[in-house]
């Protein structure tokens, strides 16, 4: 980049917009260094385009510096070069040049930096309480001679923390601080607190559970898997000044909840909450001095990614069941109930969690297998009660109440706080459907991590599940913040041996029992090279390189890994893999057991981080590195292919990985997809692919124009298929694709039943809210729509809408990093009318459904070239339209 002269004229018609940060929006105590800015710009004039930009930054009520311009064509952001001091805020200002002139300065951003473990003076305390046992209170006091104009309280836990100021929250978030690779990363939290502060005495009053630091948890239930001892660190700042800080002062004792566990739900005895604690001068019966417990305080650190939050109130349906009462959301959701109930003091009111009804109507609860998911309340007095369960989560649509007269209900649905990305509608209202399940599936399994599922006793960060979904993730919601904090926790639990199975890892090799007995956690193939493609996925979608800078050096460890586990043999030894997992022809009790061989499945993930990695070697590290691991990529794909691709191409998902991963010699391409596109038809579109398969057998589909196959496939209704999932009621995706069997029974969830020593006792697998299988909305996005990246960041835009006989209508828009993208396209009769939005700074490439015969105008005129930003229609007579129907009818 270079200095840009600066012009004299004033640019009116253009301006730049939502300027930000990379961290999560309306953060507070963001990381000191590292930031990054962006922004948009929006413009009246067609011919506009950036030249360059400018910087100024300073205090938020000084007098900020202005940089020198900088000449960087088509810019959306810029790092910030020096970092921010401990609680500093910092205002920043944007003004881009164009042909025109530069823009008027953008409206301010003031960033505020956090406090890393050593920039703060608190310390981790708590008292002495027992695993699973009744949640602990902190508390102390401090006196203030006026109220502040900034007040701060910054939160961290080791276990989770719920926190109040003079009796009222201190924040929306729930499940702070969240779960990372405590072992090295703790989240530090800072919220602002100005409004609860006030003149004379405060109260602080902090609770504590054990959460996924302390509580049981994971498939054996295992304790306190990352310490054995709770405790809290909480500092509240007046003006900069500390005014209270954890330490040895504060005291300790207890309250209402008796115990928390995110499995097993929350119990709660009103009777023993003292709403005194909240106010000055409490002394409380029993409550003990504080102790500090010793931390390391680097691994304290401030919060980039957003926090949970509840995203949905959802009201409940309220009815009788076998002497009970039964509510319904009409949506799977992770969270809880919120109930107002009607009883006497001494009642003890029970809620029970559940996601399907038994045929006899009764909750399905076989799949929880041992988390109990349920909610037990103990009344304090005559009357109604409002009554909800803290530091626990369940998923589910349906709950049971006993005890107490309910006088109405209100599911309460959490996720980590993701704004959406995306819209999509069609004129096929099952698939929409299966579109609204896909996002529910995202926002009840992004819980801090991205978990496999919300109700049974797993709800871990599957990688696999992770990478076959990250695309996409990338294109419903605004991901980027969360998956750069889930890729740090990765690249922390990477070790020699690989990449684990679920991050953060808490898996120990007795835990996952197959084959008979317990297989080793790390370096399964599909899951462990979530290293390489989940980063590639999030740079794909929103174009910076910050990613790849930040896993670079983890790609580079796991692909090495993958060479040295090959050997001289080039391609990778026999060893255990989950394959294609849950194959819906896979036996129900080995679901690793797919078609396609998983030799040829684990030599093909290896070729295809390979390639990932040169690709970011190129943009962020070494050239010499990116041409070895390209040719490394070539070897391993030449002979994996030699050795199993001749088989692995009778089957979907082996045939889609030659095409997607360029296994196969590209000459074989097209006679490889045609063979695909044979298989469909006479599966009458079937789908036979698993978690590994089923993000790429569309796309190797339409590549080759294969379109009448791949929409036989989307819009087929019967067993296995996605909208069969939708005919059956689902709200959600499922985990396996016959979850409920035609007959409208349960799937027994079967796996291996006969557990190991050690191991747990229950192995069936059975759940309905799983978002593997959702990762085709990606191919809907791209070829329902139209919309997809031709180039990182949108910046370059294909637009290549397919029709289909059945879909005569889709429209969609995506919040790219320039803007808005947007399509609404209707099929009527010959002809296929299209309006386009293109944000500033993109230019969309078009790949309309022709023929020879066929005419295409953009805003009236005969057009066939890219666009600029701005709104076009388009109109193509003749076009082509997929008829998945002939083929059945053939």
């Amino acid at each position: 980049m270079t200095a840009l002269p600066l012009p004299s004229a004033l640019d009116l018609a253009t301006t730049v917009v939502d300027l930000r940060t990379q961290h999560a929006p309306g953060l507070v105590g963001v990381p000191r260094s590292g930031l990054r800015l962006s922004w948009r710009v929006e413009s009246a004039d067609a011919d506009a385009h950036v030249l360059g930009y400018q910087l100024a930054q300073g205090p938020e009520q000084g007098e900020p510096a202005v940089s020198a311009p900088v000449a960087d064509p088509g810019a959306v952001g810029a790092a910030v070069a020096d970092d921010l001091r401990a609680g500093e805020r910092r205002a920043f200002a944007v003004r881009v040049a164009t042909p025109a002139g530069w823009t008027r300065w953008s409206d301010p951003l003031i960033v505020e930096a956090g406090r890393d473990g050593a920039d703060l003076e608190a310390d981790v305390v708590g008292i002495d309480t027992a695993i699973d046992g009744p949640v602990q209170l902190l508390r102390t006091e401090f006196a203030l001679d006026r109220r502040p104009e900034s007040g701060r309280l910054r939160l961290s836990a080791l276990g989770l923390v719920d926190a109040w100021i003079n009796g009222v929250r201190a924040t929306d978030a729930h499940l702070t601080p969240g779960w990372t690779s405590y072992q090295e990363r703790i989240l530090v939290d800072t919220l602002d607190v100005t409004a609860l502060l006030h003149e004379g005495t405060n109260v602080v009053v902090l609770a504590v559970a054990d959460g996924w630091y302390r509580g049981s948890f994971g498939f054996a239930r295992r304790t306190a898997i990352y310490g054995d001892r709770l405790g809290a660190l909480a500092q509240v700042e007046a003006d900069g000044r500390v005014v209270a800080k954890t330490d040895a002062a504060w005291r300790g004792g207890f309250g209402a909840i008796r115990s928390a566990g995110i499995y097993d739900g929350t119990v709660t005895d009103l009777r023993l909450h003292d709403p005194a604690v909240h106010e000055p001068g409490f002394a409380g019966d029993g409550w003990v001095a504080a102790s500090v417990i010793p931390v390391d305080r680097a691994r304290f650190a401030p919060r980039s990614a957003p926090p949970v939050r509840v995203v949905a109130e959802l009201p409940m349906s309220v009815s009788a069941h076998a002497g009970r009462v039964r509510l319904d959301s009409g949506q799977n959701v992770s969270g809880w109930v919120r109930v107002v109930v009607r009883g006497r003091a001494g009642d003890t009111v029970t809620v029970r969690h559940a996601e399907v009804l038994e045929p006899s109507g009764d909750l399905h609860l076989t799949a929880l297998r041992s988390a109990k998911a349920t909610d037990v309340y103990t009344l304090d007095r005559d009357g109604e009660h409002s009554l909800e369960p803290a530091f626990t989560f369940h998923g589910f649509q349906y709950a049971d109440v006993e005890g107490a007269e309910v006088v109405s209900a209100v599911a309460v649905a959490i996720s980590s706080d993701l704004a959406p990305r995306s819209t999509f509608s069609s004129s096929h209202a099952a698939l929409d459907r299966f579109h609204s399940n896909v996002q529910w599936s995202l926002r009840d399994n992004f819980v801090s991590v991205p978990t496999d599922c919300p109700q049974r006793d797993e709800r871990l960060g599957w990688t696999g599940d992770a990478q076959a979904f990250a695309a996409t993730a990338c294109t419903l919601v605004d991901s980027e913040a969360f998956w750069r904090s889930w890729l740090t926790d990765l690249a922390i639990d990477q070790t020699d041996a690989g990449v684990p199975s679920v991050v953060p890892d808490i898996i120990r090799p007795q835990d996952i029992v197959m084959q008979g007995g317990p297989i080793e956690n790390m370096g399964r193939a599909g899951w462990a090279d979530a290293a390489t493609i989940v980063p590639f996925a999030v740079y794909e979608s929103y174009g910076s390189t910050e990613i790849l800078s930040q896993q670079l050096d983890s790609m580079r460890r796991w692909v090495e890994h993958l060479r040295r586990r090959a050997g001289d043999d080039l391609v990778l030894p026999p060893s255990f893999q989950y394959g294609d997992w849950l194959d819906p022809d896979a036996p129900a009790e080995r679901p690793w057991e797919a078609k396609v061989s998983s030799d040829y499945v684990a030599n093909a993930f290896y070729a295809r981080s390979a390639r990932l990695l040169a690709q970011a070697e190129r943009l962020v590290g070494d050239a010499a590195r990116a041409e070895e691991y390209d040719r490394l990529a070539d070897d391993v794909s030449t002979e994996a292919f030699a050795r199993w691709g001749e088989g692995a191409i009778q089957t979907q998902t082996g045939a889609a990985i030659a095409i997607e991963f360029g296994i196969a010699p590209e000459e074989r391409h097209a006679e490889i997809a045609a063979a695909l596109a044979e298989n469909v038809r006479r599966e009458n579109g079937r789908i036979a692919t698993g978690f590994l398969g089923t993000p790429l057998v569309l796309f190797a589909l339409s590549r080759f124009g294969h379109l009448d196959e791949a929409y036989l496939m989307v819009l087929r209704r019967e067993a296995p298929s996605w909208l069969y999932q939708v005919d059956r009621g689902a709200t959600t995706v499922w985990e396996r694709w016959d979850a409920i069997l035609p007959d409208g029974s349960i799937h027994s969830g079967a796996m291996d039943a006969a557990p190991t020593e050690g191991g747990p006792e229950e192995t069936g697998m059975l759940s309905f809210n799983h978002y593997a299988y959702g990762a085709m909305i990606d191919w809907v996005y791209r070829t329902v729509a139209g919309l997809a990246p031709a180039e990182p960041g949108y910046r370059v835009v294909r637009v290549a809408p397919r029709p289909a006989d059945g879909l005569d209508r889709a429209k969609a828009s995506i919040d790219t990093p320039h803007g808005r993208l947007a399509i609404d396209w209707t099929l009527e009769g010959e002809r296929l009318e299209a309006v386009l939005e293109v944000p500033f700074g993109c230019r969309a490439e078009l790949d309309l459904p022709t023929t020879a015969d066929s005419r295409v105008t953009v805003d009236g005129t005969e057009h066939r070239g890219g666009l600029g930003h701005g709104t076009h229609r388009i109109v193509v007579t003749s076009p082509v339209v997929a008829r998945p129907e002939a083929i059945v009818r053939a």
